[in-house]
């Protein structure tokens, strides 16, 4: 099979397209044709040699990517055979492999794709998705609120923005430079903002004023001075909602932080959001999963995607690393 692997810790052009053997699936797993491969911000620093959420780097050589959807070509040992030929998303999680036109993992991380649902917005729903679920269980939309959502074109952004719209919330999008800002407007927000110019929370202001309202949520995944100043927009009892930290930088940012006095004098919260306790709060990954899924089969929540041919990963992680992408990254064999 073909497959990216990575021999050196380093630069995106490391990832190096190459023939290599095909994996076999084992005990308990299935082996996937790939049809669609995820690619996370998360990915470039498991590159670079950083650790991410893992004990330890990534042993070398390796295949990253944790998301995949294709359809079940053979099984392992002990495996239910009723698997085979069935169209399958998984989160393949600490065990990478899934830049490659065939990866194997095991059977009870699998899920059946629903309906006409296609692979890469299935590769979309089960990482970005369940994110998306868990981050909005933290908050409670309806017609009364008003949410501000950063990086509103990118993957989590734009299920936000639908999620929110779907609950009668009024919708700020902030996104940078104009191509994304269209995009974020067409996608149903209320106002779309470039972040990057110097008059967008003079504007912000003024669309709140004629409604009368102060923001309720501010939805963070860009931290620094961008989400400092969206969190002015919030009124008494606003949430901020924390998950990233990527206008910062991956590698050297950090999120955007409140001390108590400051929350008590703004009678707003602060919450970090990502980890064990969102996963609590949604009833685990595999119901997060299940109900991401489900929401963009019925076509509540229509995932962005941009697509890359598998052969060009390099590109892809480059393209992530200097914001240049619009929803989901996704890998095509």
């Amino acid at each position: 099979m073909h497959a990216v692997r990575l021999h050196t810790f380093g630069p995106a052009e490391n990832l190096t397209y190459e023939k290599t053997e095909d994996p076999v699936p084992g005990p308990g797993q299935v082996r996937i044709a790939v049809e669609a491969a995820g690619v996370h911000l998360l990915d470039t620093a498991l590159r670079e040699g950083l650790t991410g959420p893992y004990p330890a780097p990534a042993e070398l050589p390796t295949i990253p990517g944790r998301e995949v959807a294709g359809t079940v070509e053979s099984v392992g040992e002990g495996t239910d055979p009723g698997w085979l030929g069935k169209r399958v998303v998984a989160h393949i999680g600490m065990a990478p492999g899934g830049y490659a036109e065939l990866t194997v993992t095991e059977a009870d991380k699998l899920h059946e794709i629903p309906g006409e649902l296609g692979a890469a917005e299935a590769v979309a729903m089960i990482g970005t998705g369940r994110t998306t679920l868990g981050i909005l269980g933290f908050t409670d939309l309806g017609p009364d609120s008003v949410a501000v959502v950063t990086a509103a074109a990118g993957g989590i952004g734009t299920l936000l923005v639908q999620y929110a719209k779907n609950a009668g919330a009024t919708v700020i999008a902030l996104a940078g430079g104009p191509a994304k800002v269209a995009r974020a407007e067409a996608n149903g927000a209320d106002l779309a903002l470039d972040y990057t110019l110097p008059d967008w929370t003079d504007r912000a202001r003024a669309f709140l004023d004629t409604t009368g309202r102060w923001a309720t949520v501010v939805y963070d995944s860009v931290g620094g001075t961008t989400a400092r100043s969206a969190v002015d927009l919030l009124g008494k009892d606003g949430q901020h909602i924390v998950y990233g930290w990527s206008g910062e930088g991956l590698h050297d940012g950090k999120p955007l932080t409140f001390t108590p006095e400051e929350l008590a004098e703004r009678a707003i919260t602060s919450t970090s959001v990502l980890g064990p306790r969102m996963v609590e709060r949604g009833g685990g990954l595999r119901a997060l999963e299940t109900r991401a899924l489900t929401e963009a089969a019925t076509g509540r929540l229509r995932p962005a995607v941009q697509r890359y041919p598998l052969a060009e990963a390099a590109a892809a992680h480059r393209a992530l690393e200097t914001r240049g992408t619009t929803g989901k990254v996704v890998l095509e064999p």
